[in-house]
Order: structure tokens, then sequence, then C-alpha cells
């Protein structure tokens, strides 16, 4: 019975109309289907890419996990510390670290710097910093008394410098007392390398200096202000943080992860992610419409058609499958077509990459992309449902008409 359904469907579908006007309202429902689909599937695998690059950037910078204490001084830190959190179940490779924030000046030219005091062998093996660094230093502190250090990209422009300008750093946050107060130490350091993570609040803020200068400058020698761990799984963070607190006894050390630091921002992402969704299925909500107001004329073109199918023993359930089939026909038109323009789509954002963003204005600075199957899946599905359920009514109309009424005056 269905075979009868889908070939009055299809003939429907190619016969010439009478009333042009309702070819031309298809051809307008195909078009909004089309351009909903490929809107939304672009736009969330965009979504997608700017998820996951953001992600693999701060992953980069910062460590999966942070081991920090309660008190101001930091941690007392030896190597025993380091062997104890390496030896915790699913943790790769640890690093100790300085942080302060301190002003640093060149050329007439002061800003604001969230200064880092890194061990770089054992940096190496917990951030990707030293790869994303040119030239890549084989020592941040060059010799001879000299002390060197790593600036952000748009610091260093901020600035004015590059790789082997000196700049001077103070630190109003400690210092000498006198009995005229409090001196903040100031020391001059020589510019080894630029690094560029992508993301511009860390490229316009952050410098790094050896651990050693660190120490020295901030005063915490012995101390670091807490422990860089790199994880075998990234997602299990939260975990391997809570079994090295627990392995080194508790208070007063505690620990952080790169999934808590950044919580606010990813969700940020995923709201946008679904507003978008929501926003851009109005533009297939449009098409629906269309749909539905081609039926509506499809049905009053066809009244003598329905009348003599029901006169021949059609069920109203049988009329009804007719101009559903046609209505659903015009979304998986509409869908399919809208599917690939969107694949083409993501395929060449993703493989030329020509579209570009400012990066003081966004996290990165490239339209990134990924496509995810389910993505597709999702929106298509969500496409012909939204299509199915405009052809619920007019084709339910179909349905309720009378043989005698449809034919009496054709």
């Amino acid at each position: 019975m269905m075979k009868f359904e889908l070939f009055i469907a299809r003939r429907y579908l190619r016969a010439k109309r009478r009333v042009s006007f309702i070819s031309i309202i298809s051809g307008i429902s195909v078009g909004g289907v089309l351009v909903g689909v490929a809107a939304l599937t672009i736009v969330l695998s965009v979504m997608n890419g700017a998820e996951e690059e953001v992600r693999k950037r701060i992953v980069g910078t910062t460590a999966h996990v942070i081991v920090l204490g309660h008190s101001e001084s930091g941690i007392p830190f030896d190597d025993s510390l380091l062997t104890r959190i390496q030896s915790v179940p699913g943790v790769v490779a640890a690093a100790p670290f300085i942080y302060s924030k301190c002003m640093v000046t060149a050329g007439g030219i002061t800003d604001g710097i969230a200064l880092k005091g890194i061990d770089l062998e054992r940096e190496k093996l917990v951030t990707e910093v030293y790869r994303n660094t040119k030239p890549q230093v084989q020592t941040i502190d060059p010799g001879g008394g000299l002390r060197g250090m790593v600036l952000g990209k748009y610091l260093a422009e901020a600035l004015g410098v590059n790789v082997g300008d000196e700049v001077m750093l103070t630190s109003p946050l400690s210092g000498q007392a006198t009995i005229f107060g409090i001196i903040p130490h100031v020391r001059k350091f020589v510019v080894v390398g630029i690094f560029t993570s992508g993301m511009y609040d860390y490229d316009s803020s952050l410098g790094y200096v050896s651990l050693e200068a660190a120490e020295e400058f901030v005063g915490r020698v012995g101390h670091v202000t807490g422990i860089e761990v790199r994880v075998e799984d990234m997602y299990e963070a939260p975990e391997v943080g809570r079994r090295i607190v627990t392995a080194l006894g508790g208070y007063p050390f505690a620990a952080s992860n790169w999934i808590e630091m950044n919580r606010n921002l990813f969700k940020w992402i995923r709201t946008e992610k679904v507003l978008m969704f929501v926003i851009l299925m109005l533009i297939v909500a449009v098409a629906a419409f269309n749909i539905i107001s081609t039926l509506i004329m499809v049905v009053m073109e066809k009244r003598r058609d329905v009348g003599i199918m029901k006169s021949m023993g059609a069920t109203s359930g049988s009329v009804m499958r007719i101009f559903m089939a046609e209505g659903v026909a015009v979304g998986i038109v509409g869908t399919v077509l809208g599917s690939l323009i969107g694949f083409v789509g993501c395929f060449l954002l993703q493989k030329y990459k020509f579209i570009t963003l400012p990066g003081d204005v966004y996290f990165i600075d490239r339209l990134p992309v990924k496509m995810e199957a389910g993505d597709f899946v999702m929106v298509a599905l969500a496409a012909v449902a939204v299509c199915f359920a405009a052809t619920i009514y007019p084709s339910w109309k179909a349905s309720k008409l009378v043989p005698v009424d449809a034919i009496r005056y054709e």
C-alpha cells in the first residue's frame, strides 16, 4: 500500500503545476531548508573547532594539574617532593614554578607582567612553551651574570623589544625595607626569546625567567609557588589531582586543574553552541512554514484527484500519507543539499584557513573548524523532523475531504 502512496507523491512532485506559484514556493522551501542546514553545520563545526583549539592552547601553556600550598610563602621545595608526585599513578612529569605579578619597562614604556619562574628542562616535559618559543633557547640565562627572559609576542610588541634587547623588571610586592619604606626590587633582564601560544591573554601578559632568577628576584629562596603536573589523560586531571594531594598527606597541599580553572570558559562555549543551534533552526522553521503553504495550495489544486482516489477506495490515511511524503521529500532534498554544502564549506575553512580573527578580541587568531558526524546527523534529523511536523496539518485537511464535495464542481 505504501508503494502506491509514494508513487502518487512522486508524480505530484514531478508534475507541472497548473499554478506556477506553487512550484516557486516549493523551490523556496527547499532553499530555506538548504540554507538553514548548511548554516547550522558550519556554525556548529566552527564552535567545535573553537572549543578544541582553546582547550589545546590552554593545556599547551598551562599544566594539567597544579599543586599549590595554603601559605603565602609558597611550598618548601626539594627533589623529594617531585619524586613523591611523580610516583602517583597517572602522572607523567612534574616541574616547579614561581609566579608573581611585576612591572616591566623598556624604552620608557611600562606594562604589567605575570612573571613565571621555571626550570626549563623540567618545563619541557609539562607544557608546550619551549616548542612555541623563537628561537628555542637551551637555557634562559645567557651567563656572565646576566639574567634572561622569554616574553609573550604581544607583550614584546607593546614594549617595542626583540631578542637581545634589555628590559627592566620591578617587583612592587617584594623589596628591601628602609627607614623611608620598602624599596621595590629592580633587575635588568635580557630578552632571549619570544613565545606565541596563540592565546592573546597569555601572549600579552606572560613572561618566563629561570627558577633561580625568580627565587632571587621575588625573594623566595627554597620555596616555590607550586608544582605543575602533566598527566597521561588530561580529562582525568581532577582525579589525578586528588590522588596527588592524598599522596602528599593532604593539608597544606591543594590541587587545581585545567578543567576547573577554565570551567566558565568552556561552559560559555557550550552555551553559545546551543543558542546558535536554536537561533539558526529558525531558518528551517521559516522553510517549514513555506512547506505548509505549499501543501495547502497543492491540496486545493488536487481536490479533484483526492476525490477520485477516495471514491476508488483510498483511505483517509493513504491520502494523508501521500501529502506527508511530498512535504517530507522537500525537507529531505533540502537537508541533503544543505549537509553537502555545509561539509564542503567546513572542508574549505579547515584546509585553507582563509578567515582570520583579531587576536586582541578573540582567544584565537584563526577561525578553527572541527567537523563531527554527530552534529551533522543531529542537524539533519532536526531539520527533517521540523519539515515532517509542517506536513501534518495540510495532510490531515486533505484526508478529511469528502469525495462528493471534492469532485462536485470540478
